[in-house]
């Protein structure tokens, strides 16, 4: 199969370039693909495209760019050219800008790939039925919310013309079954990257580490943990490190640096700046715990699956997505309460203070994600593109049979 993907891939700094990787590198292993074409976002630097393992050919076809009102025609254009199999489009719905009709016309994409009968699938990393709008730094006016709803459910109704649309959490699927009366939606667990054969508890000597990692600025905010952190050092005395591994939200530039002016005053605390992908191992491995300070979710969380991946402990907000990841795929944290430094710091308290509990926590999460490696993911989807390819077949064959009077 001659598979193309479409999507942010690094070093890109758009969303979903670090899912798309992982994605990459368990599909060029698999037997069945012979080419894998990315279409990717322009980038200054090279793609990483350094495996060790040995794969399938790849080619790299840069035809769009964030916010470019062109994208729905270079993309199509590479499609026309390279002449794929099928297609896998790894979206959410900010996925080719962050202004409204270069989003919008880049989500079209999907049904021009349909109309033209290409095998077409869309992995829908979030549903705006599941998003808080305000919560996730897209508007607090309740005007433009509903304009916002309006758009999303225009947009949600254009992609599911694909022939599959793969969401990674089932309740996705029901919301999109009851609201859109579809039958094309599936749920593919999101799977986890890379996972060690034996996590590691052996932790760096020096302060414990307490990380977040991810884009920051909307509904991931640093300052309730590092106010946390430093409650838990007063009334512990233990030595602890905040670490804050990630960028700012495209949506908040400047934040994470107006967060370090803030506090400056406060000791054994480390801004990583963008973490590369080779980076991302020491990161997790040197850290004691995972703390995700949120106050709304917009998916499937792949630091969770990668915190999972390390054996790591995490604290979580109890609310939304990441509430139904621990009911549905097996994963354990100690809760808080959104917004409150008060549980948050309760919550830290009650996992470094436990070498005990930390180490179940990290066992039981590293179980939950040996459950859904990409090699099975990639494989699910090799699986539902042969069921389209036969089923497009069937279908022709069908209609240029000639009927009998």
């Amino acid at each position: 199969m001659k598979l193309a993907i479409v999507t942010a891939y690094p070093p890109s700094k758009v969303t979903l370039n670090e899912y798309a990787y992982h994605l990459v590198k368990s599909f060029r292993k698999q037997h069945d693909v012979k080419e894998l074409i990315l279409l990717t976002d322009k980038t200054s630097g090279d793609k990483d495209l350094n495996f060790e393992e040995d794969g399938c050919k790849i080619t790299v076809k840069e035809c769009w760019d964030f916010n470019s009102y062109k994208n729905i025609y270079t993309v199509t254009k590479a499609i026309n050219n390279v002449k794929p199999d099928a297609v896998l489009f790894n979206l959410q719905f900010m996925k080719f800008g962050d202004k409204k009709i270069p989003a919008a016309l880049g989500l079209c994409l999907p049904l021009i790939c349909k109309i033209k009968n290409i095998p077409t699938t869309v992995l829908l990393h979030n549903i705006l039925e599941q998003v808080d709008l305000k919560s996730a730094g897209f508007t607090s006016s309740k005007v433009l919310q509903t304009i916002y709803n309006f758009i999303g459910t225009t947009l949600t109704k254009l992609i599911l013309k694909a022939d599959l649309v793969a969401v990674t959490m089932d309740k996705y699927v029901t919301t999109l079954e009851e609201k859109y009366k579809c039958t094309n939606v599936k749920m593919i667990p999101h799977g986890t990257f890379e996972i060690p054969k034996k996590p590691s508890h052996q932790l760096p000597e020096g302060p414990l580490k307490v990380m977040t990692f991810g884009k920051f600025g909307t509904y991931k905010k640093v300052e309730g943990m590092i106010e946390a952190v430093e409650i838990v050092r007063k009334k512990t005395s233990l030595p602890l490190e905040v670490v804050v591994a990630g960028t700012d939200n495209p949506n908040v530039p400047g934040y994470l640096e107006a967060v370090q002016k803030k506090y400056k005053h406060i000791e054994n605390l480390t801004f990583t700046g963008y973490v590369e992908e080779c980076d991302v191992e020491r990161i997790f491995n040197e850290s004691g715990v995972v703390v995700f300070p949120y106050t709304s979710t917009t998916g499937s969380s792949g630091v969770l699956h990668q915190a999972g991946s390390y054996g790591k402990a995490v604290i979580m907000p109890n609310l939304g997505d990441l509430a139904t990841l621990i009911e549905d795929e097996g994963y354990r944290g100690e809760f808080f309460e959104p917004e409150s430094v008060e549980s948050l710091a309760t919550a830290i308290e009650n996992v470094v203070t436990n070498e005990k509990y930390r180490i179940e926590l990290g066992n039981a999460n590293y179980k939950a994600a040996t459950a859904f490696p990409m090699e099975r993911i990639t494989q699910i989807y090799l699986e539902e593109f042969k069921n389209i390819i036969n089923t497009k077949k069937l279908n022709s064959k069908s209609v240029s049979k000639p009927s009998i009077v």
